[in-house]
């Protein structure tokens, strides 16, 4: 008796094929779909300045305008300058002492308990209701404004930092324990990098409380800076300085952001992390 096989014809991988301009035309895209939200944005408050007038809603010219009278006097760039120093060296600090309290609270069952109770009264507590006790006890310098940055990030990063260290699989702990890792190089090896992204975006979040914090600081306790700007602003009846402070933030902001979020990025690349 005689066996015949056929040999199934082998199959040919075919790669597939990259559109060529693909990513090009992405970018076009989404940079179209950036610029038309702008103009659309910029149309809809011509409008309004147009029906309130320039005594409640400053057009984007005037705006445009009052942004080159405040920078050819050197106002708007000592102020940028001033709110700048200030958010990060106080958001920097928050990111530096919240990160490693985060882990050993999360790590540490003892000083969980012991730290909780400060963590969760003061988190609801908002730093604009400690900003004439900054005054009071460290004066009008530049002390009361990093303080109350600095408190602003702290618990964002310290909250973030300990949910990360929680949220660690208990599978990975218990194999890098059985293969005879020590405590220190569980936190090292398994603990850290799997919490990155929590610290990451803690650390931005913090990043935009401390916007929020900066602006009440300077309107009451400083002479120079972006809230100080508005705040005098508004005194002398300026809409249009009011308005160049205002977005002068949102820029400044969405620059920080925009920089760390190039920051996580790597940083996630590098700890094998998606983003």
């Amino acid at each position: 008796m005689t066996i015949t096989t056929t040999e199934a014809p082998a199959r040919t991988r075919t790669r597939p094929r990259r559109t060529k301009g693909r990513g090009g035309g992405q970018a076009l895209r989404t940079i179209g779909l950036y610029v038309f939200a702008v103009l659309v944005g910029l149309g809809v408050w011509q409008l309004l300045a147009m029906k309130y007038g320039p005594s409640l809603v400053a057009s984007p010219s005037q705006t445009l305008s009052a942004a080159r009278e405040l920078a050819a006097d050197g106002t708007l760039g000592n102020s940028v300058i001033a709110s700048s120093r200030r958010i990060l060296i106080g958001w920097g600090l928050g990111v530096v002492v919240g990160a490693p309290v985060g882990l050993l609270i999360g790590q540490i069952r003892i000083v969980r308990l012991l730290l909780e109770p400060y963590t969760e009264f003061f988190r609801f507590i908002p730093p604009v209701a400690f900003v004439t006790l900054a005054v009071v006890w460290l004066g009008i310098g530049e002390s009361s404004k990093v303080v109350l940055i600095f408190y602003t990030a702290v618990f964002i990063v310290t909250l973030n930092t300990s949910a990360g260290v929680m949220a660690v699989n208990e599978s990975k702990l218990r194999a890098a324990a059985s293969l005879g890792a020590s405590r220190s190089q569980i936190l090292r090896r398994v603990v850290l990098p799997s919490t990155v992204p929590y610290i990451l975006t803690g650390a931005r979040l913090a990043m935009g409380n401390s916007f929020l914090t900066i602006v009440s600081a300077e309107i009451v306790a400083a002479q120079v800076g972006l809230g100080s700007l508005i705040w005098t602003s508004r005194n002398y009846g300026r809409i249009d300085w009011v308005f160049v402070g205002i977005i002068t933030l949102g820029i400044l902001g969405l620059v920080y952001d925009r920089i760390l979020r190039v920051i996580a990025m790597r940083v996630l690349r590098r700890y094998g992390a998606a983003v």
